[in-house]
């Protein structure tokens, strides 16, 4: 949560600095190109594999077992993305062209994004190692330094972007195309030095294709193309908005940006902890737990994000204005942004509800599963994004993005249900439907009252923070009202589970 209050920190210092023209969508496309890789390398199918085969170890061989494949597997990977990055940033003009070739009828813009994509590139490099250790570190239970990491990056484009403002840097997207570089680089000694803390830091040794390594990379395999797949979505919609109207790229990112906080609150934090929790219950035997854990997951992931994606849907105009609108970003770009947030938060729920079911084929080592799916959903996602950009411009690629992913979250849980690896048990059944009715309520309401706040909304910036919290407030109590009074949330399971937190 600290980590995505800075995001916000350090994304309304981007807008208020270079808003969403030439010099912004150079560097989204430039910091989106390194984390398109870093997901696909780092985290999407390297955690997929990475973290079973450790946790296993752990449970099996003891510590000094697992971390030595650990080590192994650092080597290996850290000698493959230093050649692939240096190899990017030769090839970058080249590479540019695929990934935003709506760029080439500008020639500055895409120059400067070739620029600033070189600069940010390294940052791969690192943030493979920050995964590697994180992982380490969860399948120990240690959680907080990984969640924690980010807000690294967010402090020093925050500090980069302060510099620019006051002019002690005078070139906007450089200084941040740097302090992007600079961050990835502390982000690796923050995890680093947790590792040694928690006595698990190693050295890496000669890069070798060990036994270990090896199955690693088999089960990498296709969790890779899965991990391809779902970041090539995310490309598809640079390279889509690429061709709109100058600053689509920039209001993509801004609105995905105000989606990602329950998302990355939310989502990120299901995921981290199911899939060792998962691979411990399924290795000790013990299926009625994991059925169990993987019940509570989903539950956990709609009680937050239900009633989050009413409110984005409800209100995203006032949202966005009081984010984002403020110096360089106006009125038009506000209105842009809003549109696509709307569209992005429908398809919120299966966002993270993806990020729920996916472990329970991965703590199995099903890598395979999720890829089929994710293959499927990525060409639902740009037919979907091509018909639907043609009416609605950038916010019909937003729209197709959402509704790919609850096709992909749907298909999950419907294999998973087939397989006799999940059943919703009677209190998902319960209270679900009950949660929807209660969002619902809570989206009417909040949309009746930014009417009734249409005043204070519109008015100056004291004003609409004024006014936007009290909206958030407000409709926040009367979701907890009305959760509890439709019975979607029992006072008996909070006190069960502040019990359970209590408890030695």
């Amino acid at each position: 949560m600290v980590s995505r209050v800075l995001g916000f920190a350090r994304d309304m210092l981007i807008a208020n600095v270079i808003g969403a023209g030439l010099i912004a969508d150079a560097f989204f496309v430039a910091f989106k190109f390194p984390n398109f890789f870093r997901r696909l390398f780092a985290e999407g199918a390297f955690n997929a594999a990475f973290v079973p085969l450790f946790a296993g170890r752990l449970t099996t061989d003891g510590k000094e077992a697992a971390v030595k494949f650990a080590a192994e597997v650092a080597s290996v990977l850290g000698t493959v993305l230093l050649v692939f990055t240096l190899a990017a940033m030769l090839t970058m003009p080249w590479l540019m062209l695929g990934i935003a070739p709506g760029f080439t009828d500008q020639p500055d813009k895409f120059a400067l994004s070739v620029d600033l994509t070189r600069l940010t590139f390294p940052y791969l490099t690192f943030m493979a190692l920050v995964a590697l250790m994180g992982g380490m570190l969860n399948s120990l239970q240690r959680f907080a330094a990984t969640a924690a990491a980010p807000i690294v990056l967010n402090v020093v484009l925050i500090a980069v972007l302060l510099g620019v403002r006051h002019g002690v840097l005078p070139d906007p997207g450089r200084a941040l195309a740097w302090g992007v570089a600079a961050a990835g680089l502390a982000q690796f000694v923050w995890i680093a030095l947790a590792c040694k803390r928690a006595g698990i830091g190693f050295v890496p040794p000669r890069p070798r294709l060990t036994p270990g390594v090896k199955r690693l990379l088999a089960l990498m395999a296709p969790a890779l193309l899965g991990a391809g797949v779902v970041q090539v979505n995310v490309v598809i919609d640079v390279i889509l908005a690429s061709t709109l109207s100058e600053g689509s790229v920039s209001f993509l990112y801004y609105a995905d940006r105000v989606n990602q906080l329950p998302l990355g609150v939310v989502g990120v934090a299901v995921g981290i902890t199911l899939l060792p929790l998962l691979t411990r219950q399924l290795r000790s035997g013990d299926a009625a737990a994991a059925l169990g854990s993987q019940n509570r997951a989903i539950e956990f992931a709609l009680t937050l994000t239900l009633p989050a994606a009413a409110a984005l849907i409800a209100i995203p105009g006032p949202i966005v204005t009081v984010l984002f609108q403020r110096g360089a970003f106006d009125t038009a770009s506000a209105e842009a942004t809003a549109g696509a947030l709307a569209a992005f938060a429908a398809g919120l729920p299966a966002y993270v509800l993806i990020k729920a079911l996916t472990p329970g084929f991965f703590a199995r080592e099903d890598t395979k599963t999720p890829v089929k799916v994710a293959v499927v959903a990525m060409i639902a996602n740009v037919v979907l994004a091509v018909a639907l950009m043609q009416v609605l411009a950038h916010v019909g690629i937003a729209l197709a993005t959402a509704l790919s992913a609850w096709f992909n979250a749907t298909a999950l849980a419907v294999l998973l249900v087939r397989r006799r690896h999940l059943a919703f048990d009677a209190r998902l059944r319960r209270c679900v439907p009950r949660l929807i009715l209660a969002s619902a309520l809570m989206g009417i309401a909040v949309w009746w009252g930014a009417d009734w706040l249409a005043g204070p909304l519109g008015g100056g910036e004291a004003q609409r923070i004024v006014a936007l919290a009290s909206l958030v407030v407000a409709g926040g109590g009367l979701f907890a009202l009305a959760a509890l009074g439709t019975g979607a949330v029992r006072m008996t399971d909070l006190r069960a589970a502040v019990s359970r937190r209590a408890s030695p």
